[in-house]
């Protein structure tokens, strides 16, 4: 296992992206519905994401990860698992606990995914050491998602098994959490191939479950396809060539901080596309967050700013001697 390669303006930039990619799929999420279950819609972005990730694979000479020789079963025990905690279980939890917690319930969950990878990071990851400011950092950015989400996501439904569907949500957090520590944990091998074998294993595993339950799609409209289309290229194929290139540079603690960022753009883009109302409490909410986000990285955007500094101060150096006299 390589050491990551630091927190850098890219590793930031990438973020950024995947909170955006993500933060807007909810849209893409909700036209594709009209004509497919909600399952089908998993199983058809991860064969999708999948059958792009193979395509790009094919154009750039790529090939799968080797099944056979050296080193190749430990390699692909971590695809698997990669494929299980960061596609298929926490997929499967989430589609049957949305069926009866609260609509924002799933969301204030997936926020606490930086506080399960805090420790498990500790543990299992070299250098992703456990402080008091960090963790101080990401739970005033999971409450800032509470706040920016409502009280109203953690109101009782009344719903039969609501404790079991809230455990799954829950359990659904987890698995991404320790998906996180199987990608940084992951053997070296080429990227591209790695996202793509991890869509393909994900795709195997939740398919079948999805034509099981809900069989296969009729009357799809247009519209619903094109959706489908969408979130299968970019918040599924492409997001995972970014999480993988992420987690591997950055490491899975800054990694988790998209979980702060998703919210806020699926607020911003649901008020400006679809005239949604914007919550009350979104300024507040955001600057809990981003205030969250800072204080955790603190160390990393203090190098970060003295890196740039120091790259302008050799610049303007550079400049002057050639001006000089």
């Amino acid at each position: 296992m390589t050491q990551p390669a630091g927190i850098s303006a890219i590793n930031w930039l990438r973020i950024a992206a995947l909170g955006i990619i993500w933060g807007a799929s909810f849209m893409a999420v909700s036209v594709a519905l009209d004509g497919v279950g909600p399952l089908s819609v998993v199983a058809a972005r991860l064969c999708l994401g999948a059958l792009f990730l193979l395509f790009l694979c094919r154009v750039t000479g790529r090939r799968l990860p080797n099944p056979l020789g050296q080193g190749a079963s430990r390699l692909w025990a971590f695809i698997i698992a990669m494929g299980l905690f960061s596609n298929a279980l926490p997929f499967f939890l989430l589609s049957w606990g949305q069926q009866v917690v609260a609509s924002g319930f799933a969301g204030v969950t997936m926020a606490v995914v930086p506080l399960f990878v805090l420790p498990l990071a500790h543990v299992f990851v070299p250098g992703e050491r456990l402080n008091l400011r960090r963790l101080i950092g990401f739970v005033i950015g999971t409450c800032g998602v509470v706040v920016l989400i409502g009280p109203g996501a953690l109101a009782d439904t009344g719903a039969d098994l609501e404790w079991l569907a809230r455990l799954a949500c829950v359990g659904a957090a987890l698995c991404y959490a320790t998906g996180t520590i199987f990608t940084r944990l992951c053997p070296e091998v080429d990227r591209l191939s790695l996202a793509a074998a991890v869509l393909t294993v994900a795709a195997v595993v939740f398919s079948p479950y999805a034509l099981w339950a809900e069989g296969w799609p009729q009357d799809v409209g247009t519209a619903s396809l094109w959706a489908l289309i969408y979130l299968g290229v970019l918040p599924t194929g492409a997001a995972q060539i970014l999480l993988v290139q992420t987690i591997r540079d950055a490491g899975p603690v800054f990694m988790s901080l998209v979980n702060y960022m998703v919210p806020i753009w699926s607020v911003v883009f649901g008020a400006l596309l679809l005239s949604e109302a914007l919550p009350p409490s979104l300024f507040l909410g955001m600057g809990m967050i981003l205030g969250g986000v800072a204080l955790s990285q603190l160390g990393a955007l203090m190098r970060l700013f003295t890196a740039r500094s120091a790259r302008v101060k050799d610049q303007k150096h550079i400049q002057n001697t050639r001006d000089a006299p």
